[in-house]
């Protein structure tokens, strides 16, 4: 007996003396760790690159600063976002020497006796410094928890601090100035200075250029514009530009935006992106996802130095920006856009062994030697040949004067595709033939992040196998619970990604204002007032805070509701037209999808038709105002978007009875580069208005909008509706069911004038009220667009031209 109670006595004084190691070692830790994070660095005091934990952290542990790896052994002293994100490991906001690393051995970051504070390389050249100079025995480095990293005395004099050097970020309150500019990084992982800056111009404007190796051109605002026209002021003095934390950014020369999630919450930072995109970034949490909650340019094709010279920039929304060389021409650089393409040809300046190969919907901005109004492309081309610096021209319809211009170019920069007009370049005639296909290129690196270094410091003098004995003892009694805390935060995290993924990146650069479900019911009065019906989901009439009347889409729980949702929102975002309907804002949140429109006054078109509402003046004007807005989605917008279900119920009338374009559930974003696409999953569209290809599985391009457009043609002149067949017409009294196409056809060819025609099929409501003229026009365009074969269709420009300047 008395050997088991000494027994369990020595078990007993092993169980104390273990827990109090344990505790000794914990306290231990804690100590150093505590007394190696700081947020002050005081004089004859230094921070080494070997030591991960020689960081300053901000008192309210938002920001950190420190030795941040930025290649294979390269290092820079960088200040970053303490929480890791939900995309990159380290959040960067500042750089000291982003363009000269240092070695990551013996290189150190001190603060001399002198008050200068350096970087030095390896111990030996000096990599930074901020040449300062002070004989303050009190003179410290304090990170503050705005992000500023400030060189100063505790009486507040301040000898340098890191929101007066920026490099591509800005923090709330962080002002630029006629002294400061965002640089862009070189790309998306490398923090070396790239060629996109942000400054305030000699004529106080704020600008974005690119300032490339070998050209340099502003880009924002728009260089065509004039400051005025570009709602800026060059009569300020100021020069300042600052955004607080609630997401409201001000310049002294108007600039001023607000972020989409406005108010106070979340971090933020305006960050001047490695493609030359200005955006403002807000931090969600707790997934740690960066959303963009406003952008300078939604084109980003539109941004000079996209694709380098002789290639060109397309956008598809799956993949983001896309650049291909032009026919002909090869890649330079495989890992870098910006050198662009090459030609494989050597060009004489004979003009008899050159030709042109045609490139549809393609411009190059800038470097136009002339600008010749109103040629034929005959003689646009003839004189190209004639120059030996011509490359190429671009000729497309100036629907202002009603002519064609032709501009001819001397350099090939600044591709964008989707563009109104055509490009046409040099090439030796035996190497031009039809269809050249582009060689589209993207970078051959990956996105990724560059890895950390392993630099685990090991403490000196550590016995392992008390620690061996430490982590047996004391582990065992963890593991389940770290099991059971894993497993959790596993479950919860991947919840929170699948949540971020669906609702947080949809608008993220669109410029919306994301609501709340609560909100938008409140607006409605719990979706009391029904304006509107379709297969996609309700619309309801509400008053949002800001005194707007709003058309609030509330789209169908089920799956084909929450595709709708995508295919709006998506589409709209880009989309930016006086003929198309104008979106203020969403809700995604858990099963409810809800758009946020403009409220329409007059309601629809079909509405209006209906009630008699429109005289011929108003119909002519509407079908112009909706070939604008379609012509637009297929013609002048990045990306090649159909409708798919152009209708009178998707045209809706404001005050004025301008016509919009709304209902984008079905549409579809192509890419430019091949029309043939055969990603349609389904058929899309209302029956009545739907073309032919639809029916018999026929390559889908836009013409299939251009065959709707007619049929809402022939509503407007005839008032009778396309879903609805038509008994006992005319004086033929047939019961048959016949289509309104075909009711039209066989009266045109019973009719050998369009005037009859037009007596016979006009719209009963007009009593005879209208303009011949403008009739025979809108029944010839209509008759035009229906056709059978989409090849004998007009596009929707040129439908655009025939309903303004058809001779008489």
């Amino acid at each position: 007996m008395c050997w088991l109670n000494l027994v369990h006595h020595f078990q007993l004084v092993m169980a104390t003396l273990i827990f109090f190691l344990q505790l000794s070692l914990f306290l231990s830790s804690f100590s150093r760790l505590s007394c190696s994070i700081s947020d002050t660095l005081h004089k004859a005091s230094s921070l080494s690159v070997e030591k991960p934990s020689d960081l300053l952290v901000s008192p309210n542990e938002i920001f950190s600063a420190g030795f941040h790896a930025v290649g294979l052994n390269a290092y820079s002293f960088a200040i970053w976002f303490t929480k890791p994100s939900h995309v990159h490991n380290r959040t960067i906001v500042w750089m000291a020497n982003r363009d000269q690393p240092i070695n990551g051995r013996l290189s150190k970051l001190s603060l001399l006796r002198t008050g200068n504070l350096i970087l030095t390389d390896a111990g030996q050249s000096i990599s930074w410094a901020t040449n300062t100079v002070s004989t303050s025995s009190s003179l410290q480095l304090k990170l503050y928890n705005s992000g500023n990293l400030v060189l100063r005395t505790p009486e507040g004099v301040v000898f340098w601090q890191s929101f007066d050097s920026p490099t591509d970020t800005l923090l709330p309150e962080q002002p630029l100035t006629r002294y400061t500019k965002l640089i862009s990084s070189r790309s998306q992982t490398n923090c070396a200075s790239g060629f996109y800056k942000l400054f305030f111009d000699d004529d106080n404007v704020l600008r974005m250029i690119f300032d490339g190796p070998e050209t340099s051109s502003i880009f924002w605002p728009d260089p065509w514009l004039l400051s005025n026209q570009a709602n800026r002021s060059r009569y300020n003095d100021t020069r300042n530009a600052v955004f607080d934390s609630r997401g409201h950014f001000k310049s002294s020369d108007r600039v001023e935006f607000q972020a989409t999630d406005f108010g106070k919450g979340p971090q933020r930072r305006l960050t001047l992106d490695s493609d030359g995109n200005l955006r403002l970034y807000s931090l969600e949490e707790p997934s740690g996802t960066w959303v963009v909650s406003w952008q300078a340019i939604s084109k980003t094709c539109r941004i000079h130095g996209a694709c380098g010279p002789n290639s060109l920039c397309t956008y598809d929304p799956s993949v983001g920006r896309k650049c291909s060389c032009l026919p002909r021409f090869k890649m330079i650089n495989h890992t870098d856009l910006s050198y662009g393409c090459e030609p494989e040809f050597n060009l004489s300046c004979k003009h008899h062994e050159a030709a042109f190969i045609k490139l549809p919907q393609a411009d190059f901005y800038g470097y136009n030697l002339y600008i010749w109004r109103n040629y034929s492309l005959k003689m646009c081309k003839n004189r190209c040949l004639e120059l030996c610096n011509c490359r190429g021209l671009h000729y497309r319809f100036n629907y202002e004067t009603g002519v064609y211009d032709c501009y001819p170019k001397r350099e090939f920069r600044n591709g964008h595709g989707n563009f109104g007009g055509v490009l046409y370049f040099k090439a030796p005639k035996d190497l031009v033939s039809d269809n050249e296909p582009l060689e589209e290129f993207r970078l051959g690196c990956s996105n990724d992040d560059t890895k950390q270094l392993d630099r685990a410091y090991k403490r000196e003098g550590e016995i392992w196998q008390l620690r061996f004995f430490l982590w047996f003892t004391g582990g065992f009694g963890l593991f389940e619970i770290v099991c059971i805390l894993l497993v959790w935060c596993c479950l919860y995290r991947t919840r929170q990604r699948s949540h971020a993924a669906m609702e947080g990146y949809l608008p993220a650069a669109t410029g919306f204002r994301k609501f709340t479900f609560s909100e938008l019911k409140k607006v409605t009065r719990g979706f009391s007032e029904e304006i509107g019906r379709g297969v996609c989901g309700v619309v309801y009439k509400g008053i949002l805070s800001d005194s707007r009347v709003a058309a609030i889409k509330r789209l169908n729980e089920a799956n084909q509701g929450e595709e709708d949702f995508l295919a709006e929102l998506s589409t709209i975002g880009r989309l930016n037209h006086m003929n198309l309907t104008e979106m203020w804002g969403y809700c995604a949140e858990r099963k409810h999808r809800l758009l946020v429109y403009e409220y329409m006054e007059n309601g629809s078109l079909a509405e209006n038709l209906q009630s008699n509402t429109l005289d011929w003046e108003k119909r002519f004007n509407i079908a112009v105002g909706t070939a604008k807005g379609l012509a637009y989605l297929h013609e002048e917008c990045l990306e090649w978007v159909l409708h798919c279900d152009v209708k009178p119920h998707n045209i809706l009338l404001d005050t004025n009875f301008l016509p919009k374009v709304s209902d984008f559930g079905l549409s579809k974003i192509l890419n430019r580069g091949g029309e043939n696409n055969p990603s349609f999953s389904r058929i899309r569209g209302t029956r009545g208005y739907m073309a032919p290809e639809w029916v018999f599985n026929l390559p889908i391009t836009s013409k299939v909008d251009v065959y709707s457009f007619g049929i809402v043609v022939l509503e407007m002149v005839t008032g009778k509706s396309a879903i609805t067949s038509v008994n006992a017409i005319g004086n033929e009294g047939e019961m048959k069911q016949r289509r309104l196409v075909k009711w039209v056809r066989e009266k045109r060819s019973r009719g050998a004038l369009m005037t009859s025609l037009i007596k016979e099929i006009i719209d009963p409501m007009m009593n005879g009220n209208y303009d011949m003229d403008k009739m025979e026009i809108l029944v010839g365009v209509a008759l035009h667009c229906v056709e059978e074969d989409k090849d004998a269709r007009p596009t929707m420009s040129q439908v655009i031209e025939m309903l303004l300047h058809h001779p008489k």
